[in-house]
């Protein structure tokens, strides 16, 4: 039985095969007929349809804030993500899923996995993921303290191997950011930008450093006017929409952290917090979220792929996975 892990985000999808490691990421949208409900494009091709398509179609996220939305299109969608990775009909896949996730939310991942054709399978809460993606040694004496800033969900908990101590999710993600970026820069330079100029824009200039100067070219439609017009927005330009998502979820940590036992806060001392995520490759954000919790930080080399390959490192090792995995 082929062996998967599978982060089906709000944003983007991501497979880890046992023995092979990351075999797809993609963006988790379609491209779908209005009058019919016909898909006519998956992942990437359909994210690049952004914006730019006709009256008679629309792209859509079947999963949002963590959340499918829309399982028939999620179940499609999928299925040709795996498709494109393997010819098997036998697969065995863990999700990588929020933090506390309730049990309706569950069922439907279990549902369009079914129908996706996935034989066996079971859910892990990000975090655990995030911090065994980060090869963190997990045990039950050593609390660690971790946090996933995803696109349209974050969670974060204090956990061990006997369970998690502390925990949330929000709905608050890079997504949101991203919508912030497209107001400000509305109100700002009376441009309007669509959501694919944002994200851009975000991970080339957004910095949580202080003055930073970056800068960039872009392009949008006059609000007044209605023509067509290019502006340079620098990295203090959008320091605002950027600062007021990760100030969120900086004090939603700290209230988290202050409800902890006390042994457990000394061991989040001396062990720091474990980020993850696509946000954390902002230009200095691993130092803003140590000086904002005065606490140690430990951000791994690809802080986007942090959770698949801790959800591969899960399925490939029986011992932790019954340990971490949601009965």
């Amino acid at each position: 039985m082929l062996k998967l892990a599978i982060d089906f985000g709000t944003s983007m999808t991501k497979i880890y095969e046992i023995g092979s490691g990351i075999v797809l990421a993609e963006a988790t949208c379609v491209n779908v007929q209005k009058d019919t409900g016909e898909i006519r494009a998956f992942g990437n091709e359909a994210k690049k349809l952004l914006g730019k398509t006709a009256e008679s179609t629309t792209v859509n996220f079947p999963v949002f804030e963590g959340d499918i939305v829309n399982e028939r299109q999620a179940g499609a969608l999928l299925e040709y993500f795996l498709r494109k990775v393997t010819k098997r009909s036998s697969i065995e896949a863990i999700f990588c899923v929020p933090c506390g996730i309730n049990t309706a939310s569950r069922e439907k991942y279990y549902r369009v996995a079914k129908t996706a054709g996935i034989s066996r399978i079971g859910f892990v809460e990000t975090p655990y993921l995030a911090a065994l993606g980060e090869d963190v040694p997990l045990s039950e004496s050593n609390p660690v303290f971790a946090i996933d800033f995803g696109a349209g969900k974050t969670s974060m908990a204090a956990f061990s191997l006997d369970g998690i101590i502390a925990g949330l999710s929000m709905n608050v993600g890079g997504n949101n950011m991203d919508i912030h970026v497209i107001d400000h820069i509305a109100e700002t330079f009376n441009l309007k930008i669509g959501s694919l100029t944002s994200e851009k824009l975000k991970n080339t200039v957004g910095s949580l450093i202080a003055g930073d100067s970056q800068s960039m070219i872009i392009n949008g439609r006059d609000i007044v006017s209605g023509k067509p017009r290019s502006v340079s927005v620098s990295s203090e330009d959008i320091s605002f929409p950027v600062r007021i998502y990760v100030d969120k979820i900086i004090e939603y940590a700290g209230l988290l952290l202050q409800k902890l036992p006390a042994e457990v806060s000394a061991a989040m001392c001396k062990n720091g917090v474990y980020l993850s995520g696509g946000v954390c490759m902002l230009a200095g954000f691993e130092e803003y979220i140590a000086e904002k919790l005065q606490m140690e930080t430990h951000l791994p080399e690809n802080p986007q792929m942090a959770v698949i390959l801790g959800g591969g490192r899960a399925v490939g090792n029986s011992a932790i996975l019954r340990r971490i995995q949601m009965i």
